[in-house]
């Protein structure tokens, strides 16, 4: 006679029981939390550079993705570049916008929150000054990022920040940028 299996809750788009049960396989086993994600970069010719994303470590072994990733960047004409692709710090605010809308929506379907569209945009202020060594008193990288998010879903109006903080909160991405990350650059010969 066969089984009947339970159907899994589905919000946002997430499978809710299996975010819980990744939950508890983290609490009891906090070694499959740790993660190693890797890129590898090769410049092309002037501002414009192609990255690879393969494998990655998680859950105590060697993963990969069933097809590379291949991300693009170039710079605009007005920064002599060729304009065939967004910039770094363009790819820089779309990993903060979908790391914070990840983790946003994750959050709010642990909780049971359902939302039905987010729409953000991301406005981030860069003085030139900086990266090309005419003031060192302004920094090289951004000096600000301004985030707004638009949200549907079926809450009252003061909740919505709320659902915000889940994304802020919780941001792997958003940490980073906000928190001091450790970086170590080493240089080797071809």
């Amino acid at each position: 006679m066969a089984t009947a299996q339970k159907a899994s809750t589905i919000i946002n788009g997430v499978a809710v029981d299996d975010l819980l049960s990744t939950i508890e396989a983290v609490k009891a086993t906090p070694s499959i939390a740790k993660f190693e994600f890797r890129m590898r970069n090769q410049w092309e010719t002037g501002s414009r550079n192609r990255s690879s994303v393969t494998t990655f470590t998680g859950a105590n072994r060697e993963l990969s993705h069933p097809e590379p990733f291949t991300l693009e960047a170039d710079e605009p004409n007005i920064l002599l570049g060729n304009d065939m692709a967004a910039n770094p710090v363009e790819h820089l605010l779309h990993a903060l916008a979908s790391c914070l809308t990840t983790s946003m929506v994750y959050h709010a379907a642990a909780r049971g929150i359902q939302i039905e569209q987010v729409e953000s945009s991301f406005e981030g202020d860069l003085d030139l000054h900086g990266f090309l060594d005419l003031n060192p008193r302004v920094r090289k990288g951004y000096e600000g990022i301004r985030v707004h998010f638009k949200i549907s879903a079926n809450v009252p109006d003061e909740q919505l920040q709320e659902i915000v903080q889940l994304g802020t909160g919780h941001s792997p991405v958003f940490d980073s940028l906000t928190s001091e990350v450790p970086v170590t650059v080493t240089a080797g010969r071809l």
